[in-house]
């Protein structure tokens, strides 16, 4: 464990010692890769882990792996008291996707598994404001159970389980969905409903809905009937508004963030041990993708990026096909998702262990310029993503001309750092496009901070800098008057990364 890790294990006890009781959260629990002795609960009777099948994963009050049920409801009653009166929101899940036939590994849509905590397809909600003390009424569709396919494909969730663990007032078969859905916003003066991705881009089509949810289950009429209702000036866009709820990160949520962190950041310095000069990149992938798979996570955030020597110059180089020389350096870009959050973190290391003079010169400049932006991540400095991004440049333009670049007008912004610093990160790896980088950061939002120069081999810039390319990339849990950094276990200061390659800190590739 590196001094600076555990520097910060006081501080995360103390995290954990103010979280209420009623709210059980994941601090510093182990990772979920042994069974509990002596249980045997096989197969599972529900459609996801839950405690009752599973309590190597979750503890007695959670709904989601660190995730109590009661912050579910505290989330969808957030959400219910924001509206105006005579409101219905509606939320579908997120289709089943194949290839050659055979499903990919699901993963349920980000906004409707943040109210619900229910993970299986063919599923849907609807929220009625109402006056009642909880301030609104759910109704949860889904398959229900199914001997003869749960045979096939595994178990489901019943519809007595969608009341008494999920909480809905009502639960009925997906089959009843667009009648019920009819009924229901007939009602209703405001429908907050979000369509399905058109296959074109940025594109939405109204009769999509029904069709993309299931499109067998009644005949033709009835969809057009249902979709006429949709397509009034009553229907409001739903995203947003969950977008803002989600932007700021719960105590719980925000433990989750730090295992993630802790996975990735931890698979970083070992698969640097793991490098060696002559090793493919997509070897350096998999070993990245085992150790996150080891540790508990259940799949990886986004393709990784490996990208060796001068392929580091390529932002997004995910081919990963080639091979490892001497001398180069990675670039990895690289993050697991563990019991429903994304990690995203970025380093760059010698292949052979140690930096070259120029290597060590540049990768300084930026380090230096990281840790300054990171410092500035407070409410308290009342800064923007937008301002963010602004200082980066001026202190990137700083440290380049110290170690020698003569920078023009359009050098750094256009050529050298092309892309912009921060986004924020939390269920989705970009966690909302209806995020808005000019708005002040606040404690509770979590970003990257990732400051990056690539130089490509041309005349302008310094010859012994050419070729190489460096981004250092933190998750950052910005706070009222000090930030903390999620991604601390992966190592970025220049003694630890070589340290790690050359297996100085005591880590071992697996």
């Amino acid at each position: 464990m590196c001094s600076s890790f555990r520097s910060l294990l006081p501080a995360l006890r103390g995290v954990a010692a103010r979280c209420p009781p009623s709210q059980i959260c994941t601090s510093l629990r182990t990772y979920a890769t042994e069974a509990v002795p002596g249980y045997d609960h096989k197969p599972s009777h529900y459609g996801q882990p839950l405690f009752q099948s599973h309590p190597h994963l979750l503890r007695p009050n959670e709904l989601t792996p660190g995730i109590p049920s009661e912050e579910y409801e505290r989330r969808r009653k957030e959400l219910m008291d924001s509206l105006p009166s005579n409101s219905v929101v509606v939320l579908i899940a997120a289709p089943v996707k194949y290839m050659s036939g055979s499903i990919y590994k699901y993963r349920q849509g980000s906004d409707f598994w943040y109210l619900t905590g229910f993970e299986e397809p063919d599923s849907a909600v609807v929220l009625e404001k109402n006056a009642s003390s909880r301030g609104y009424r759910m109704t949860l569709f889904s398959n229900g159970k199914d001997s003869a396919k749960e045979k096939w494909d595994g178990p489901r969730t019943g519809f007595d389980d969608a009341l008494n663990v999920f909480k809905a007032d009502d639960a009925l078969t997906i089959k009843a969905f667009p009648g019920q859905l009819r009924s229901m916003i007939s009602l209703y003066s405001n429908v907050y409903i979000d369509l399905p991705q058109s296959p074109r881009k940025n594109a939405r089509s109204t009769k999509s809905l029904l069709r993309y949810l299931s499109p067998s289950v009644n005949p033709r009429s009835e969809y057009e009937s249902v979709v006429e209702s949709l397509s009034s000036s009553r229907r409001k866009p739903l995203a947003p508004l969950i977008a803002q709820l989600r932007a700021f990160k719960s105590v719980c949520e925000q433990q989750v963030m730090r295992m993630a962190a802790d996975i990735s950041g931890r698979s970083h310095a070992k698969t640097m041990r793991f490098t060696r000069p002559g090793i493919s990149e997509s070897a350096l992938a998999a070993h990245f993708e085992y150790l996150c798979s080891l540790s508990g996570s259940q799949r990886l955030a986004y393709v990784p990026v490996v990208a060796s020597g001068p392929n580091a110059l390529i932002i997004h180089y995910t081919s990963n096909n080639q091979v490892v020389q001497d001398g180069e350096m990675i670039l990895m870009d690289a993050g697991c998702e563990y019991n429903g959050y994304a990690s995203d973190i970025t380093r760059t290391y010698p292949a052979n262990g140690s930096f070259t003079p120029p290597q060590k010169e540049l990768y300084s400049a930026v380090l230096s310029a990281q840790k300054t932006l990171v410092g500035l991540c407070t409410e308290a400095e009342g800064l923007s993503l937008h301002d963010l991004h602004r200082k980066s440049c001026d202190l990137l333009r700083q440290e380049l001309k110290q170690i020698g670049f003569t920078l023009h007008t359009g050098d750094l912004e256009r050529i050298l750092y092309p892309h912009f610093l921060s986004h924020p990160i939390g269920i989705d790896l970009h966690e909302s496009s209806y995020s808005d980088r000019g708005e002040l950061l606040k404690a509770g939002m979590v970003i990257t901070v990732e400051p990056g120069i690539y130089v490509p081999p041309t005349a302008q810039f310094p010859k012994h800098f050419h070729n190489i390319g460096i981004r250092i990339e933190d998750e950052v849990l910005v706070g009222e008057k000090h930030p903390v950094v999620l991604s601390v276990s992966a190592p970025k200061e220049i003694a630890d990364v070589e340290g790690a390659c050359q297996g100085l800190l005591g880590l071992e590739p697996i």
